[in-house]
């Protein structure tokens, strides 16, 4: 899994990680006729979307935050399709696919600008120094929180709308778990938003003080993939799961007693709502968390409580 970032982008994005999503999608007319298997996918589901969103909140290094962020996307794709809404979850994989390759991408840009460093921990006031990368950063993040309108909103919502509307044990399960786990999500890509550019500069004068913007080429990439992270997601759901729309032809098949799609646009307001008031808390959180309690933090990770929680969550 570890490679350069062009690779990470690639494989994160489009290939290999993804390809267990597609394979459950494209046998979908056995895994309908076996009920406790889809059950079972989707508890797995949605326990993956929430341990790999508590194992990236602890994690310093900068690629393996968005490799961590992928693992939890994967869950959200997973039990999307142990309910039984495959289309839904092949949705989310084609929007995740662009703003995960920006944010690996964005990630090497960055690494480039610091001499290589990876940590976190030793970066901060970047955002004066390489601003096009920061945006292009913001832009990556706030689609992956599914911040209202950008490509994440459309089909992580619809993700935990469907959840909710399946009314068995295994999907208000599900629903639980990816609710909390946009928390999570919105808590840890804020933070390395804030650890990387906001935050007062923490490493080395000679390094930060070089730090520049990338190749036009690498900023061309950026730019192009920033597109899409904005608006697929709104130009591409009618299409791929809009009522009616043929798109998936005989590729998918749903039977007809497994179908809650219809119920799911009925479900109560609240439970709509929810998932998107969950990421703007945990964005807003980790802002202020950062911003002014960085020394409460410290003190919280240093006590011997806090030190056996971190490690638990930062050794996986």
């Amino acid at each position: 899994m570890e490679g350069p970032t062009p690779v990470s982008a690639l494989i994160h994005a489009a290939t290999m990680v993804t390809a267990g999503v597609f394979l459950i999608a494209r046998t979908s007319p056995i895994f309908e006729y076996t009920h406790s298997i889809l059950n079972l996918v989707t508890v797995v589901g949605a326990c993956t979307a929430f341990f790999a969103a508590t194992v990236g909140l602890m994690q310093n290094d900068l690629k393996r935050v968005i490799a961590y962020s992928t693992c939890s996307q994967l869950g959200y794709m997973v039990f999307a399709c142990g309910l039984s809404n495959y289309s839904v979850g092949i949705f989310h994989l084609v929007n995740h696919a662009f703003f995960k390759a920006l944010l690996f991408l964005g990630a090497g840009s960055i690494i480039h600008a610091v001499a290589d460093e990876q940590d976190m921990r030793k970066m901060g006031g970047l955002k004066k120094l390489i601003p096009f990368t920061y945006s292009m950063m913001v832009i990556g993040s706030l689609a992956l929180i599914g911040f209202p309108f950008l490509a994440g909103f459309y089909s992580k919502d619809i993700i935990l709308e469907v959840a909710y509307g399946k009314y068995t044990i295994e999907s208000h399960f599900s629903y639980v778990l990816g609710s909390v786990g946009a928390f999570l999500t919105a808590f840890y890509s804020t933070r390395l938003v804030y650890l990387t550019f906001l935050s007062p500069p923490n490493g080395y004068k000679s390094v930060i003080c070089r730090a520049y913007d990338s190749s036009y080429q690498i900023c061309i990439s950026l730019f192009l993939l920033s597109i899409p992270s904005i608006l697929i997601g709104f130009y591409a759901k009618d299409m791929l799961i809009g009522f009616g729309s043929d798109f998936w032809g005989n590729a998918v098949f749903i039977s007809t007693e497994n179908m809650n799609r219809v119920d799911s646009e009925f479900i109560t307001y609240v439970y709509k709502i929810l998932p998107v008031f969950l990421s703007l808390l945990g964005s807003t959180l980790s802002f202020l968390l950062y911003s002014f309690g960085s020394k409460s933090l410290v003190q919280l990770k240093m006590s011997i409580f806090g030190k056996k929680i971190y490690n638990f969550f930062n050794k996986k």
